[in-house]
């Protein structure tokens, strides 16, 4: 046992510091309507790991480089014709293409594609943990910088702007956070995964919450729990660990709508 914690406690160190950020993140991304974005921003991450092996960049620069890329890119195909979701799926799907195959054709990365695709936590060591912890704390700072007008802007917009909050400023704040969390969580989940480590503990915790505090607690509750189960699994059934970590996310998830369904259900009869 003592053996088995020395090899997976760096690795649940990490996956519950990310799981700091990765909820209050998730509930914004909820309630600005922006899932899909973050989705194409997830995909991204794998062309931004590929152009920072092909030049030989650090990753983080890569990741920054392609964010930028998908903000702009989205202002310049901005078309009233098209729908929102549609355009963020193509993107979605484009940049994942791009990216495997850059990885794939173009550099010699070809056996860790499934690490950038699904993650792998357990590769992590104490070593990188600091620089972990400290790109969370980092993120969770601006986080908080910028929440009340996040906040404000996904409750009532023209409320907030008529209190002088600028919603270009805070949506590009808010990318930017969305961006870096994007590559932090890159080893632990995976490109593919990533917006289901955001999304999946938020939607969770939006069965049992009524007021935005409420949710971030929650959502930080079942983060935790995810990540726990998930590594401990991945080694009990010898998957990969971000795999793991989101099936377990949403298995917590479904089970929490049957149960909540089941009990309105039974409130609703009592009526």
């Amino acid at each position: 046992m003592t053996a088995w914690l020395a090899i997976i406690a760096p690795a649940w160190i990490a996956g519950s510091i990310l799981g700091l950020l990765s909820a209050p993140l998730g509930c914004l991304v909820l309630w600005r309507r922006m899932a899909f974005f973050a989705d194409a921003l997830a995909h991204g991450t794998l062309l931004g790991v590929a152009l920072a092996v092909l030049w030989q960049l650090p990753m983080g620069i890569g990741v920054a480089m392609v964010s930028v890329m998908v903000v702009v890119g989205l202002v310049v195909i901005d078309d009233e014709r098209l729908p929102v979701d549609a355009v963020l799926a193509v993107v979605s799907v484009t940049l994942l293409c791009l990216g495997l195959l850059t990885l794939t054709q173009l550099t010699d990365q070809q056996a860790n594609v499934l690490g950038f695709l699904f993650g792998n936590l357990l590769d992590i060591d104490w070593a990188d943990l600091p620089l972990l912890a400290g790109s969370v704390l980092v993120g969770l700072g601006f986080l908080i910088y910028i929440w009340s007008a996040q906040v404000k802007l996904a409750t009532h917009e023209a409320l907030a702007r008529i209190q002088g909050i600028n919603p270009t400023r805070q949506r590009l704040f808010f990318m930017g956070v969305l961006a870096g969390f994007c590559a932090i969580a890159l080893q632990a989940v995976g490109s593919l995964l990533i917006s289901g480590l955001l999304v999946l503990p938020a939607l969770t915790a939006r069965l049992y919450s009524s007021a935005p505090k409420q949710m971030v607690i929650i959502a930080l509750l079942v983060a935790q729990v995810g990540v726990t189960l998930g590594i401990w699994g991945s080694i009990w059934l010898d998957i990969q660990t971000g795999l793991a970590i989101v099936l377990v996310l949403a298995i917590l998830f479904f089970a929490a709508l049957i149960v909540s369904n089941f009990w309105t259900a039974n409130r609703q009869s009592r009526y």
